[in-house]
């Protein structure tokens, strides 16, 4: 549909229909584009619809050639400051919803046009609002993607790495939803370590979301045993001048972070995995992150029923068996010591096939876990479990009484 009108009336019915997407939850994002004002490099504004301290606002990223800045409005006023921006500073604006696509466009002359038509494919990948899979929690404008080799020198996705950008917007994606759910939703200062951070496209992505989409007080501490990746990932942090990041040659086993909230520990081989899990405890981290792999220790240990022996003389079902018991007792154990403990699928890593997560959140109290001991208890008689390892470190720091 198609309609010339005056330029009154045509902002009204585009800012109605924003309004409208707003209120019905079918927001996706609108792009103001074309600009006309004062400031000499401000390219473009996008503006979306994000979660602060529990309540819906409108967050603006102004586009400028060499920086970017973002304001947080609530919706009445994000509305109004849309309203303000139109005509006098830009001659075009695309808003997306879940089912139409709608566009403000202002003639040399000054007459409006507003078209309004169905959703394309493109809109769809967009997403409907904040808490949608599909939508994309950081811009591919970002600096650090280009410096990471994510984008070109034009913001755009470079298509090798579009596996990576998928994984971590899902990364980003999981941190807030377990944001949202943990005492820092609302409280303070934020303490991320990201241990075996590598090249650093989580831990980086990370401090972006939390100091430029959510404006959070935040430091963000990648841990790598590789002499390279701490001097390149340093090296971009100069660069681009971050506050609230660096980067440290370290190992889970005997980093100490001087505070600690987030722990992540993706692709903690064996081991590494319990003693990253560990070090979170220990600092009484509120959210803890895990992608294991690699699961050797309780393999050798495992005594299965006699009727599983047709099932298990084949070398991956025994492989898988493991990792299941593994990771169960893990997310058992972090049961036991007060978290709310998830384990799901992820997006695989690009040097490994696995892709499970387990997610951890601090419970505000945490409650008793006679029953979980037990079922921990019962797992390891039937398997004939002797040792693992995350339950030994945390016996031996009194965190969990033995289990027999």
């Amino acid at each position: 549909m198609h309609a010339e009108d005056d330029l009154q009336d045509a902002e009204q019915r585009f800012l109605a229909l924003l309004g409208d997407s707003l209120a019905q939850g079918g927001f996706a994002q609108l792009r103001l584009s074309k600009h006309r004002g004062a400031s000499p490099d401000l390219q473009r504004v996008t503006v979306r619809e994000v979660q602060l301290k529990g309540q819906p606002v409108l967050s603006f990223l102004f586009k400028h050639q060499t920086r970017d800045i973002t304001k947080n409005f609530p919706r009445d006023e994000g509305l109004a400051q849309v309203g303000a921006l139109l005509w006098n500073d830009f001659q075009n604006a695309h808003l997306h919803t879940a089912d139409q696509e709608i566009q403000l466009a202002y003639s040399r002359k000054g007459k409006a046009s507003l078209r309004v038509g169905k959703a394309s494919g493109t809109v769809a990948e967009v997403g409907a609002g904040h808490d949608k899979q599909k939508h994309r929690f950081l811009e591919l404008s970002r600096p650090f993607l280009h410096e990471l080799g994510v984008t070109n020198a034009q913001g755009e996705l470079i298509p090798a790495m579009s596996r990576k950008w998928r994984q971590i917007n899902k990364f980003v994606e999981v941190f807030s939803h377990a944001l949202a759910a943990s005492r820092l939703a609302t409280e303070g200062a934020i303490h991320v370590a990201d241990f075996g951070s590598g090249k650093g496209y989580l831990t980086f992505a990370m401090h972006d979301y939390l100091r430029h989409v959510l404006n959070r007080e935040a430091t963000v501490t990648g841990v790598e045993l590789r002499e390279d990746m701490v001097a390149l990932c340093s090296g971009v942090i100069k660069r681009l001048g971050l506050q609230g990041m660096d980067y440290h040659q370290g190992d889970v086993r005997s980093y100490t972070p001087a505070a600690l909230n987030v722990m992540i520990a993706l692709h903690a081989c064996d081991v590494a995995t319990d003693y990253a899990i560990h070090l979170g405890l220990r600092a009484g981290a509120d959210i803890i992150m895990c992608s294991p792999c690699c699961h050797k220790q309780l393999r050798p240990q495992m005594q299965s029923p006699g009727v599983l022996n047709g099932m298990l003389r084949h070398g991956i079902h025994l492989g898988q068996q493991a990792e299941m018991v593994t990771d169960s007792l893990r997310a058992l154990l972090l049961d036991a010591c007060g978290y709310d403990t998830q384990v799901f699928e992820f997006v695989a890593l690009e040097h490994t096939s696995k892709n499970k997560m387990i997610l951890a959140v601090k419970r505000a109290t945490p409650g008793p876990n006679d029953e979980v001991v037990a079922q921990i208890r019962d797992i390891k008689d039937f398997y004939a479990v002797r040792e693992q390892c995350l339950e030994t470190l945390l016996r031996a720091d009194g965190i969990l009484p033995a289990i027999a």
